[in-house]
Parts: structure tokens; sequence; C-alpha cells
């Protein structure tokens, strides 16, 4: 293997060929579905790591969300913009980004931490769940496994990776004061030719009002 490369720097080359093979995540959209269900039109909502704006952004700004998202890529904080001029995109890292007093009505997390070392990847899941405001929402998917420093090869890019297995997930949101409602896994095959299938873990979570 190569240099290892930041997420910053595999977004940044990746750009829209992101969407075009995630966007389109069913369990992604499923829970965009249950979560806008549940928020009031102006409900304030994080979106961490927010790509292009594709679909998160976009499907709670549609339904009058008052939205942030915050991504480590430059590439892809300008192609949300343009995508989603309704939202407010920020360049920022979960692991050291402050957001304003108050929290969120909800926090979106839709595959941000991978890249990363595995007690980044326990830390973040803390932050965010500090930033969802009483009575408010945290929904999340990530690709579940006790995985620490594995180098692999993804979209083309050589990327070190690392993940919690599902029983730590789910034990880390509930010590940080969240009620988990739901959570399954599904099988989804990203769109092109090679493309490996992948294990996804979707959470639905809530802080007690």
């Amino acid at each position: 293997m190569g240099r290892r490369k930041s997420a910053a720097e595999v977004f940044d080359a990746l750009g829209e060929r992101y969407e075009e093979v995630f966007g389109q995540v069913p369990g992604q959209i499923e829970a965009l579905d249950w979560l806008t269900a549940r928020l009031p039109a102006g409900a304030r909502v994080l979106d961490v790591g927010s790509g292009t704006g594709r679909p998160t952004a976009e499907t709670l700004v549609r339904v009058g969300c008052d939205v942030t998202g915050i991504d480590v890529s430059a590439a892809m904080v300008a192609l949300a913009r343009a995508r989603v001029p309704g939202a407010r995109f920020e360049q920022a890292d979960v692991r050291t980004y402050t957001p304003q007093p108050g929290g969120f009505d909800a926090v979106c997390s839709f595959f941000p931490l991978l890249v990363m070392d595995q007690p980044e990847v326990a830390a973040a899941l803390d932050r965010m769940a500090s930033w969802t405001a009483p009575g408010g929402y945290f929904v999340m998917a990530t690709v579940p496994g006790d995985i620490r420093g594995l180098d692999i090869e993804w979209m083309g890019h050589e990327v070190t990776v690392s993940s919690l297995s599902t029983e730590d997930h789910l034990a880390r949101l509930a010590d940080g004061g969240l009620e988990v409602l739901h959570h399954h896994a599904a099988t989804f095959r990203p769109v092109g030719d090679g493309a490996v299938p992948e294990e996804h873990l979707f959470c639905y979570a809530r802080r007690s009002p």
C-alpha cells in the first residue's frame, strides 16, 4: 500500500462520483423518510459528512428544515453549496467542530466516520450524541465491524479504515444519553463494475425531552 490518504484527500478526488455510486442507498432514503416524518418545519438539523448535499441535506431542506452540513472535503462543500443552496455548508471535521450552543433537533451521520482511527470513531459518536438536543433525533449509518487501521482499496483509492462492532455502536449511543429506537443491517451493492457488496448498519435514536 502507498501513503495513507486522509478522508479530505479521498473525497476531494472523488467529488461528484461519490454521489453517482452512493447517492441512492435504500436504507439511507428510508432513514430520511423516518426522520422527516418526525421533524417540524424549521427544525435545526446537522448533516455530518454532508458530501454533495444529496440526498440528506436536499431532502431535509425540501421539508423545511434549517440545515447545516459539515464535511472535511473542500470539493464536497463546493458541490453541496451549488446543489443545495437552501442549506449552509462548512468545511469542518467532526473531531474538532464546535456547533452553536443549544444543539440540534436532529443530527445525521451517514458514513462519515470510517476513514479515521477507532478511538476517533468512538469519540465522534460521543460528540454527535452531545449535539442532539433534548427531544432530538440522531440517525446514522456505517459499515460495522471491530476494525482498526485496516488498509483497503476503495473506489480506486488506498485508504485506512476503522469501525466499531454493532454492539459497540449501540452501547456508545446509549452511554451518550440516546435511546436507540431501531437498528438494522442491510446489504448494499454500490453502482459500478467490480463493486463489492457492503454491510450497512442503520441506527435511529432519540434523546429524552
